[in-house]
């Protein structure tokens, strides 16, 4: 209830609020609810972006903000959003890791095209597999993402899609990407608390993308 209080005294709508951080508008309406828990990559975002006291955060004590936030400093900051897109949809099925998609002409066609308006720009869109990252994601959602050249352009603690060697094979994964204390190295993190933090060597890392959105699969009958 208190990110909801939060995000109605900066004025900002779901989408524009998830838009900054990273999740899906259905993700937001759950940690508004109480329904999933609020990760450590987003409260520092709301420290770092809009001045947010971790301690009225945590406890509902003291001042909602450290000092005034700089809501001008956010809207900059923010990508710019495009009127109309059509992203690639790819299957990963079959694929060795994300370097077939991810080529200069993807090897890989797209099993269909997604069509959002006012979303940042995006290269390309998978399914979800797996629950590494539930309840913020779970198996079948779709992720949108914009490719990096080079791992070390990462921002810490937000979440990446990744190609990683393990034994000659390349498994590919969603996780939070956090600073290593080895040299070398990085920590991935997932949202589900039943999977434990991973170093991974650097050097390991084929392909890597960040999440830009994601839409929430519901089936119904």
């Amino acid at each position: 209830m208190r990110v909801r209080l939060m995000r109605k005294q900066l004025k900002l709508t779901q989408d524009q609020l998830a838009q900054r951080l990273g999740i899906g508008k259905a993700a937001l309406s759950m940690i508004e609810t109480g329904k999933a828990g609020l990760s450590q990559r987003n409260k520092n975002i709301f420290v770092q972006e809009f001045n947010l006291n971790v301690e009225w955060l945590e406890t509902g004590k003291g001042k909602m903000f450290n000092a005034e936030p700089d809501l001008t400093s956010y809207l900059h900051r923010t990508d710019r959003s495009l009127p109309l897109q059509s992203v690639p949809l790819y299957s990963i099925e079959g694929t060795a890791g994300l370097r077939p998609i991810f080529a200069e002409e993807p090897v890989v066609k797209p099993k269909d095209f997604i069509h959002i308006p006012n979303l940042p720009k995006c290269d390309g869109a998978i399914y979800i597999v797996g629950d590494s990252m539930y309840p913020l994601l779970k198996s079948g959602d779709i992720i949108l993402y914009k490719q990096l050249s080079d791992v070390r352009d990462v921002f810490w603690g937000d979440m990446y899609l990744l190609s990683i060697d393990i034994d000659g094979e390349e498994y590919i994964t969603v996780k939070y990407v956090q600073k290593s204390d080895h040299d070398g190295f990085v920590k991935l993190v997932s949202q589900n608390q039943h999977h434990a933090d991973k170093e991974v060597e650097i050097d390991r890392i084929r392909a890597i993308a960040l999440v830009k959105a994601s839409i929430r699969m519901h089936t119904i009958g």
